[in-house]
């Protein structure tokens, strides 16, 4: 079993934590941060910016230079073996003729896969895997799964009321949480590839779903300057949006999934710069399967659900979710409000779906819960 000192623990910290500045930029890459040290002092770091820019080690041995030979190397993901947007950054280790290199986890992609760990043992360097693992996994569950199921991961956030209420019997939500909770819905949307939501909230509340976030508040939040804004993606039977919509005036891309095949429609909404896209319709709705594995295709990692509570259920109940966010702001909205989810299959205690508590946190009155689904 392979054991690691206080410094491998510090430096392989530091190395997440420069992961995590490119949360919301490397889109559809993973996120990876790399330390390079001598005699247990930091002599280069790096981290993966944007997709088809330097990955992390090649910023770290730039920055480390001549120091780089005989320096251990403490990286998130292991190093690419392959040759992409750019070479492949074993070789560019090899050649600065690093001693060492500690990985948290193996690539999941079938291109690496542990490959990259194999070229750099046959060329004389020491490897070794699994520091802060579970850490460095959680960067990069989008991508994970994409590589490992075709699936990005799907959050689902919702805002409630302590009685379980989203909105109004007239369907008014605005505000239940807090202005602290919706700041860091923000901090999700930015780390976000794909925003998904349904025609329902579009037209009753007329979102821009867009990251808007300050550069102050990206480099609070550990996040690098200059956040890309993700697809929003909205479900659409009957094509029923407007092209004058905030979602679509905002500019970006838009991407709209309908059964519907009224050219004049569909005309209107490419011609203001919306993607239309054919998918089945079932008994339950538009197939969501067939949409997230189109989503995948496209190499999008990370999927955000902002709905209602009808689309939310039909998430869950089709086991498309793999995580919740719910806010719960310190308020009873009564019992003709309408509830979080719709999941009319659920009769009687042995139907319930338990769910497994993550975190719990605090937003000024309000009170985030991060939790899966067994």
């Amino acid at each position: 079993m392979t054991t690691f000192n206080a410094y491998d623990h510090e430096f392989m910290s530091r190395a997440i934590r420069l992961a995590k500045k490119g949360l919301n930029t490397t889109q559809p890459n993973p996120r990876v941060g790399c330390v390079i040290t001598q005699n247990n002092m930091i002599v280069g770091e790096g981290w993966h910016k944007k997709a088809g820019e330097a990955h992390a080690e090649i910023n770290a041995l730039l920055h480390a230079g001549s120091q780089a030979k005989g320096a251990t190397v403490y990286v998130t993901l292991e190093p690419c073996c392959h040759t992409g947007k750019t070479p492949p950054c074993t070789d560019s280790l090899i050649k600065a003729g690093v001693a060492r290199v500690v990985a948290a986890m193996q690539d999941p992609h079938d291109k690496v896969a542990g490959q990259g760990f194999e070229k750099l043992k046959q060329a004389g360097v020491e490897v070794q895997v699994g520091l802060l693992e579970e850490q460095a996994r959680l960067l990069n569950l989008g991508f994970i799964k994409r590589m490992q199921q075709g699936l990005p991961f799907v959050r689902v956030k919702m805002a409630m009321s302590v009685d379980g209420r989203t909105a109004m019997a007239s369907g008014e939500s605005k505000w239940i949480t807090g202005e602290a909770a919706r700041h860091d819905v923000q901090y999700w949307r930015a780390r976000s590839s794909a925003m998904l939501t349904g025609i329902g909230t579009i037209l009753h509340d007329d979102p821009s779903l867009t990251v808007r976030l300050g550069n102050a508040v990206l480099k609070q939040s550990g996040m690098q300057v200059g956040s890309l804004q993700p697809v929003r993606v909205i479900l659409d039977s009957d094509l029923k949006l407007s092209p004058t919509a905030k979602v679509i005036q905002q500019g970006g891309d838009v991407l709209v999934f309908s059964n519907n095949i009224d050219e004049q429609k569909i005309t209107a909404l490419e011609e203001a710069g919306v993607k239309v896209m054919y998918i089945e319709k079932g008994d339950d709705g538009l197939d969501l399967l067939a949409i997230l594995k189109y989503l995948a295709s496209l190499q999008i990692n990370e999927v955000m659900v902002e709905a209602g509570a009808n689309l939310a259920g039909s998430f869950i109940a089709a086991g498309l979710v793999d995580e919740l966010i719910i806010y719960m702001a310190p308020v009873l909205m009564g019992n003709n409000a309408r509830g979080l989810f719709n999941l009319p299959l659920i009769q009687q205690m042995g139907d319930k779906i338990q769910l497994n508590i993550k975190e719990i946190r605090q937003f000024g009155e309000d009170i985030r819960i991060i939790a899966t689904l067994s």
